[in-house]
């Protein structure tokens, strides 16, 4: 169970804050200062099964003014997100070959088994 998680995001924290009132310890990942590889925001963006641009948070300023009104691959959208990590949605919850984008975070018990 990994949890991709920005301390300084207020959805991030209830969301850990509502696995941890059920019992569970994931594997935190501080992805802002834990540099993913490309291989793994892949694997995240197949997990979640999205296309990557829907993995990106639009009203962030870097986006705005980097991005926006682009047209991107996949590729190009994983490799922005590496480049820019904050341009990554959060927080995200991966359990075995499921993921969910904890927005809001009550959405992260859709893929807890009881």
């Amino acid at each position: 169970m990994k949890y991709y998680h920005n301390p300084r995001c207020r959805k991030s924290r209830e969301g850990l804050e509502i696995l941890k009132k059920k019992g569970l310890d994931p594997e935190v990942i501080f992805y802002l200062t834990e540099s993913l590889s490309f291989d793994e925001l892949q694997q995240t963006v197949d997990t979640l099964n999205i296309s990557a641009e829907e993995l990106i948070r639009k009203n962030e300023t870097i986006y705005k003014e980097n991005y926006k009104g682009k047209s991107l691959t996949d590729q190009e959208w994983i490799q922005a997100m590496i480049d820019y990590p904050k341009l990554m949605e959060r927080p995200i919850l991966i359990v075995d070959n499921k993921g969910v984008i904890g927005i809001p975070p009550e959405k992260l018990l859709e893929i807890i088994k009881d």
